[in-house]
């Protein structure tokens, strides 16, 4: 099987990517952290979070 190749640079620090690998739940520390006092949502996922490098295609709240 060929490997998936991340979709834009940085995709593998955004929560789009981190979710999908179970990160909220093996860092719960490190997640609630990114997402605390969410300031951001993603266009693609509609995720939040609190700074706009967190997420793929960011947009103010």
């Amino acid at each position: 099987m060929a490997k998936a190749a991340m979709p834009h640079p940085s995709h593998g620090k955004h929560l789009c990517y981190l979710t999908n690998l179970g990160f909220q739940l093996s860092n719960p520390k490190e997640y609630k952290a990114l997402v605390k006092g969410g300031k951001f949502y993603c266009k693609i996922c509609g995720r939040v979070a609190a700074g706009e490098k967190s997420l793929c295609k960011s947009a103010k709240l």
